[in-house]
């Protein structure tokens, strides 16, 4: 495993990063745990989860449920990983402040979360989603905070646009405040939106951009050639994924993936595997964060690593994908 650091720090994370969104949603804890196990004995070091990811998924009952799992996974094997977790979605549908970003809820998410997690310390604490209704300022003070308490390493951003990644760079400066190091962003050949501002930010200043929905909910994966079918454990017959994944189906999205197949017949790699090395080895890339549900999901994906390309393939690849689908 060739790892990368994780934007200006010095920390190294693999170019893989383990997603837990779907544990134990659409993946049981047995399974979920002995995934996360074989991962790691691999060589991905970089964990990301959510404080309200659970089962079920985002109902208003089951959140912090894959924090539980996670910890309980990685209890033995802690000091070795880089363990990144996000605050912002609501954790109580009956509490109007068990939500957003201010430093009420920072707090208590983040104290909520360290015991879920069975930890002393996140690496990666994580926005996760731009909030309209605090200043960025309360916000990031109160990261600051945590950081100097020592139970937060370093923040980042999710789905932040490139003005909104440029004001906490320099609310951060003005109030010399820790600034964030990573964002955390849709990308993939399916949805290239974040080359127009957020990667020259990221390069400009030093961020490492994560990515997630590399394979674009299993659309690169070549698993749809149409959608009426689509694999019956597929998202497009999932309750909470259906209508999105049909949504973003149409022949210019199934010549994308034919053209991934091509190449990928040639290549004597999978069309999951091309769509995740084109992005790990895009500019201010640091980790892909891939959400296998099986161990076979995770092999497959794991082979990306070995997969390089010419410039013609690369020019073939950027011809082909989409610039205008937005996840």
């Amino acid at each position: 495993m060739e790892y990368r650091n994780l934007g200006r720090t010095g920390v190294k994370v693999s170019p893989l990063c383990l997603g837990t969104m779907n544990f134990p949603y659409r993946t049981p804890e047995k399974e979920a745990i002995e995934l996360i196990h074989t991962a790691i004995d691999v060589g991905i070091n970089f964990i990301d989860t959510a404080d309200f990811y659970g089962q079920p998924l985002n109902d208003g009952t089951g959140q912090g449920t894959t924090e539980k799992l996670v910890g309980k996974a990685i209890k033995e094997k802690r000091q070795r990983l880089v363990l990144a977790t996000k605050f912002f979605g609501t954790i109580d549908n009956t509490d109007p402040n068990a939500r957003g970003s201010s430093r009420r809820h920072i707090v208590q998410a983040c104290e909520d979360s360290l015991r879920r997690l069975g930890t002393d310390y996140i690496d990666l604490y994580q926005m996760h989603r731009p909030d309209p209704e605090v200043a960025i300022d309360e916000t990031l003070r109160a990261l600051d905070d945590l950081i100097r308490d020592g139970k937060v390493r370093y923040i980042g951003t999710s789905s932040f646009a490139g003005w909104q990644l440029m004001e906490t760079l320099w609310t951060s400066d003005r109030l010399l405040l820790n600034r964030i190091v990573t964002e955390q962003a849709s990308y993939s050949l399916l949805d290239r939106h974040v080359e127009a501002e957020v990667v020259p930010v990221a390069l400009k200043y030093d961020l490492a951009i994560l990515t997630y929905s590399p394979l674009g909910g299993g659309v690169l994966a070549g698993k749809y050639t149409s959608a009426a079918q689509a694999p019956e454990d597929s998202r497009v017959h999932d309750a909470l994924w259906g209508e999105w994944a049909q949504s973003i189906l149409s022949e210019q999205v199934f010549a994308l993936v034919q053209t991934l197949q091509e190449m990928a017949e040639a290549k004597q790699c999978t069309p999951s595997q091309l769509a995740l090395a084109w992005l790990i080895q895009r500019p201010a890339v640091a980790s892909a964060i891939i959400g296998p549900r099986t161990q076979e999901h995770l092999t497959d994906n794991l082979g990306a690593l070995d997969v390089t390309f010419t410039a013609e393939e690369l020019k073939r690849l950027d011809e082909a994908s989409q610039h205008g689908i937005r996840l």
